[in-house]
């Protein structure tokens, strides 16, 4: 398993090895020890999720209030998409920030997305699907969104949509970044950094 952090902090990309044979493919997207090494902490797994996306679905910014947070370790096994990790943190040096890694069922990379951060996808394909490993169950009061769409953000959608975006309604009428920060929705960035010692302190 080779392990890159990304430059935000608390998020990491994992790129799996993959064993193809003339049966097909074996892989393992995810791997305690790889993760627990990168992260210091191992991943608290209270619930997961399975999407299906036609293509050029956005789902996102999705981020939950922290603590609790809720991370995420996500990969893609079937079809492919544009996974984006945007810095919503507020006090953060890369506030405002993001970063895209393109997850298929080719290289089976991951993404590991720490509490407090947003996160995105963009499907590039039919029938997409997204699994999701999650440090806590669904908690509707204390998840948010910020519109993907925000211009301010420029998230890196027009060079992979290939027609209109399709998205929620709740996720085309989020708030833009400015408009959480200036409503106090948003994660703190020291907040956020105690909250990772205290999972690195427990084990």
């Amino acid at each position: 398993m080779q392990v890159r952090r990304l430059e935000i902090t608390g998020a990491f990309e994992f790129t799996p090895k993959a064993f193809p044979d003339n049966r097909g493919l074996f892989v393992a997207p995810f791997q305690e020890k790889a993760f627990t090494e990168a992260t210091g902490h191992p991943m608290n797994l209270a619930q997961t999720n399975h999407s299906v996306s036609a293509r050029d679905v956005i789902r996102g910014v999705h981020f939950a209030d922290t603590p609790p947070g809720q991370a995420k370790y996500v990969y893609c096994p079937q079809g492919a998409l544009l996974d984006v990790v945007v810095d919503i943190r507020v006090g953060s040096p890369t506030f405002g920030q993001w970063e895209a890694i393109r997850l298929d069922s080719t290289e089976y990379r991951a993404l590991y997305v720490a509490e407090g951060l947003g996160h995105a996808f963009l499907a590039l394909t039919d029938n997409t699907v997204m699994t999701y490993l999650c440090s806590t169950g669904y908690n509707p009061s204390g998840e948010h969104g910020i519109t993907p769409m925000d211009p301010d953000l420029g998230l890196p959608w027009d060079t992979e949509l290939s027609g209109p975006a399709i998205l929620s309604e709740k996720d085309r009428e989020a708030p833009t970044l400015a408009e959480a920060a200036e409503s106090g929705l948003l994660p703190d960035f020291n907040t956020c950094l105690a909250h990772y010692e205290s999972l690195r302190t427990e084990q």
